[in-house]
């Protein structure tokens, strides 16, 4: 009797196919998820932060550099951040504009009064005329006009705390006199304001800048000598902007490298005898 024969065993192997299309978007879901948290977290971080650490981060975004003026960048931002508060420069703005409106004397001036919001705070430019509507013409001293329009400014002035910058300004005509340029009249009109102001009850420590720039920062660049260019210009500064440019002023100056901080050594012995000089 023959033995049965056996069977081979046959192992048949199968390999699930994967769908690769979206073998990976899990993951990019989930990186959004924690994107999503990491920012609400931040949020709820600086919600519950104190204002100086507030200050100090958004100083950061508005200037991750470090060469401007806001606290939390570099040593050039010592100091506290700039408050610009636009809104309130706005409304002096508008108040301004409506006092100039209830002064009959003025009224025909009001085309020569620009006020605009700068980055510097609120610059009010007295724009001059021909024949010089503010200041005589050549000459520092205020018309009339121009001291009853200084004396309504420093009414309003007075009930702000801002420091307050005064710039005079001239065209590209050469003054007549060798010994008194554009220069002197635009630092001497600029200071003739200054004076205006401090006695018509702006205290004069209010004031923190007055400057002469001649015609160097023209109004109207492509016409020198057009009248315009001729101005007086009252800055109502952003609040602390002077505190920080003190700060930068005193500023430590970088220390010098040992290089250049020590002189370079020889030796006497080895270095070579004066030379004689000829004599003729």
């Amino acid at each position: 009797m023959s033995l049965p024969q056996k069977r081979p065993i046959i192992i048949v192997k199968k390999s699930a196919d994967h769908d690769d299309a979206h073998g990976g978007a899990w993951k990019v879901a989930y990186a959004d998820f924690v994107t999503a948290m990491m920012a609400l977290f931040i949020v709820l971080w600086l919600l519950s932060a104190s204002e100086k650490v507030q200050r100090a981060v958004g100083g950061y975004f508005q200037d991750p550099t470090g060469k401007g003026r806001q606290t939390g960048t570099t040593n050039s931002g010592a100091g506290e951040i700039i408050t610009i508060n636009r809104q309130d420069l706005q409304k002096l703005k508008e108040k301004l504009e409506e006092v100039l409106k209830q002064i009959p004397a003025l009224q025909h001036m009001q085309k020569q009064v620009k006020m605009t919001l700068t980055t510097e705070g609120l610059r009010i430019d007295l724009i001059e005329t021909e024949s010089g509507l503010f200041f005589e013409s050549g000459n520092p001293r205020p018309t009339d006009a121009g001291n009853e329009l200084l004396q309504a400014l420093a009414t309003e002035l007075a009930k702000i705390p801002n420091k307050i910058a005064i710039e005079g300004h001239t065209d590209s005509r050469p003054f007549g006199r060798p010994d008194y340029s554009n220069w002197e009249l635009s630092a001497d009109r600029a200071n003739a304001a200054r004076r205006v102001l401090a006695e018509s009850g702006l205290e004069d420590g209010r004031i923190s800048q007055v400057r002469g720039f001649a015609d160097q920062r023209l109004l109207k660049k492509d016409d020198p000598t057009n009248p315009a260019n001729r101005r007086i210009s009252i800055i109502v500064r952003n609040d602390g902007l002077d505190k920080q440019e003190e700060a930068m002023a005193q500023a430590q100056p970088a220390a010098p490298t040992s290089a250049a901080a020590e002189p370079a050594k020889t030796d006497p012995a080895k270095s070579d005898p004066p030379k004689e000089t000829k004599k003729e």
